[in-house]
């Protein structure tokens, strides 16, 4: 067997190459193999903080909502205490995230900037709900009215069954249920009937121009006093508030708890009339008067004096 020495001096550099590219591969194997424990390690302690978050989240719940509710202005309005609630559950949770995305590796800062963009753009696209939104977060914070509560938006009048981050719900007295959207709500005149612990009745009688006043101002007070569901402070008030063209208007107040202004209103105006009724006091109505267009004819115009027959 013949051996070519130019093969047998070139075998020494070969086989050092290759060690060399075998002693390559194992260091990046190695880090290979460190790169891998590192992020699983990451990703361990990642579900970690993320279950914590999660818990963490729970139990600031739960103390938020024990301490909220020991609060005055907070404990009789489930509707703020749920939101309030909520919140700190969300910040607790995006809190967490970003923790969990800082472990990971990710750039926090660049997903920030992402979601401002993105955020952005949906808020241009959805801005009547945003406003909805903005609008009964101002709500829930202001607080004019609150579940149960009758109150007046835009000419509708009704008891609130409902208030979230979007729509009130009212129901009128037919039970009609009614829907505004916060937006709406928030910019028009809020009329709270229920929201203060007394309300007040006015109610406008008109009686002729003949009628002795004192007499009817005492029968309208005599029945306001009379009737139970009047309080007694502020007192009774009745007196002459117009002189129309064909009869005199005399108004009478009383105070009565505002669950029960609807009824004992109705029920001052059939005693008041009938009271009245009963003592011969006119009330005027409107009259026609129906004019023959013949002697229209005949008669002569204001300007005109009228013609002397011989």
């Amino acid at each position: 067997m013949i051996i070519d020495p130019a093969a047998v001096t070139a075998l020494p550099p070969t086989l050092a190459e290759i060690d060399k590219r075998l002693s390559a591969d194992a260091v990046v194997i190695a880090k290979a193999i460190d790169m891998l424990g590192g992020f699983a390690i990451n990703l361990v302690i990642a579900l970690v903080i993320f279950v914590v978050t999660l818990v963490a989240a729970k139990w600031a719940s739960s103390a938020a909502r024990k301490i909220l509710s020991r609060t005055r202005a907070v404990r009789r309005d489930p509707t703020v205490l749920a939101f309030l609630v909520q919140i700190v559950r969300v910040v607790v949770i995006v809190i967490g995230m970003i923790a969990v995305l800082q472990r990971l590796g990710v750039q926090t800062t660049s997903i920030i900037a992402v979601l401002g963009a993105a955020s952005l753009a949906v808020g241009l696209a959805l801005q009547g709900t945003l406003s909805n939104v903005a609008a009964g977060v101002m709500l829930l914070l202001l607080r004019p009215y609150r579940v149960g509560e009758v109150i007046e938006i835009g000419g509708v009048t009704g008891q609130v069954q409902k208030l979230d981050l979007f729509t009130t719900q009212l129901s009128t007295a037919g039970s009609s249920k009614v829907i505004v959207p916060n937006a709406k709500v928030l910019g028009d005149v809020i009329t709270n009937l229920s929201g203060q612990t007394n309300r007040r009745i006015e109610i406008h009688f008109t009686v002729g121009y003949g009628e002795n006043l004192n007499k009817v101002r005492e029968i309208l007070t005599n029945t306001a006093i009379g009737h139970f569901r009047v309080l007694k402070e502020p007192s009774v008030w009745c007196g002459v508030t117009a002189l129309q063209d064909s009869a005199v208007q005399v108004t009478l107040q009383a105070w009565v708890r505002s669950d029960d202004h609807f009824q004992t209103q109705s029920d001052l105006i059939q005693a008041g009339k009938e009271a009245l009724d009963r003592a011969g006091v006119e009330i005027p109505y409107p009259h026609q008067v129906s004019i023959n267009h013949g002697e229209l004819a005949m008669m002569p115009a204001p300007d005109q004096a009228p013609v002397q027959k011989d």
